[in-house]
């Protein structure tokens, strides 16, 4: 008779289990079935007793704060809450005997010198980042390069020119939660919620925050184009687009107008086999075009209206759409994965 060791579960620590990327990725490893024992660690509770309730899909869990949590255990800390308690977590980690892999999705320490970004929906077959903080790229710039390394199939670029719209998840449940406010009030004449953008954000379109806000559309776009120009080196895309981010009075997922001037104009036909794949869902003339609303909960971008520039004969417009949350925990799951190979 013979035994079989079963191996043991990696302990897997996510740090803002209460936030909206928290509980995408916590979803993503339970679906995954990887061989890992997930803590869920609160981001904002501060004193050594606190816990925070959260709802979990069949029933309420309960996560320790960041003192109180057992991180010695933990092999690998992913960082998905505010950019600031990422900053906290890593301080509070690195002090422990034994660092745990790091994961971040944030970007809150992005700038460390050993930090390593990372996209493995859009990596080259056998890239090799090399150890340090592995930081997940911002969901927009994963979006582009998908598209961008996909695009170029049909033909060598000349100018790449896009438009993000940025939804207020991406400020998290604080952004969600003063849309609605503002959606509320502005329809019943009541005083506007202006904590998160220092600005009016329901039935408008912002340029750029209010002045009292402490979130900046200008460092969200440089990271953006800071994180795109990296990804697109590492995969041998070019040229580099030049792009502008716009707030939306949308509460979920990215929309990006593309307009791409080829070298040679390729046929509509040739576009849509060389965007087909199994990270783009393209959409022909005859179907639902795409949308961030259509695009919730679904992994990889979704591209639609595709149309010649009547203007510029070299040139196409693109639509497509992405949900910003799930684009970005699909690729944290894959560099969980690779930890755990």
């Amino acid at each position: 008779m013979h035994s079989h060791r079963i191996a043991p579960k990696r302990a897997i620590a996510i740090v803002g289990g209460e936030s909206l990327l928290g509980k995408d990725i916590r979803e993503l490893l339970e679906e995954s079935h990887l061989a890992a024992d997930i803590k869920l660690v609160a981001s904002e509770a501060s004193d050594e007793t606190s816990a925070v309730l959260t709802r979990g899909r069949d029933e309420p869990l309960i996560m320790s704060s960041l003192k109180a949590a057992d991180l010695d255990a933990a092999q690998i800390l992913v960082l998905a809450g505010s950019r600031e308690s990422s900053l906290r977590a890593y301080e509070h980690v690195r002090k422990l005997p034994r660092t745990p892999s790091i994961i971040d999705l944030t970007g809150g320490i992005e700038d460390l010198p050993d930090a390593r970004l990372r996209a493995p929906s859009v990596e080259p077959t056998g890239y090799q980042p090399g150890a340090g903080v592995q930081v997940i790229a911002h969901p927009a710039a994963i979006a582009l390069a998908l598209f961008l390394l996909n695009v170029q199939k049909a033909g060598a670029m000349r100018r790449v020119i896009t438009e993000i719209f940025e939804p207020a998840s991406e400020r998290g449940q604080a952004g969600l939660d003063e849309l609605q406010k503002q959606t509320a009030g502005l329809l019943s004449f009541k005083p506007l919620s202006k904590d998160v953008y220092d600005a009016q954000v329901s039935f408008n379109m912002l340029p750029e925050y209010g002045s009292d806000s402490k979130h900046s559309l200008g460092a969200i776009e440089l990271r953006i184009d800071r994180n795109l120009a990296s990804l697109l080196a590492a995969a041998k895309v070019m040229p580099m687009p030049s792009l502008r981010l716009i707030q939306a009075p949308v509460f979920h997922g990215y929309s990006i107008s593309a307009w791409v001037e080829f070298d040679q104009i390729p046929s509509k036909e040739t576009i849509v086999e060389a965007l087909t794949s199994t990270s783009i869902d393209v959409r022909a003339k005859d179907e639902e075009p795409p949308s961030n609303v259509g695009v919730a909960g679904q992994a990889g971008i979704t591209v639609g209206g595709i149309t010649k520039d009547r203007n510029e004969p070299l040139a196409y417009w693109f639509w497509m759409v992405a949900d910003n949350l799930r684009i970005t925990a699909e690729n944290a799951v894959e560099v969980i994965r690779g930890f755990l190979a």
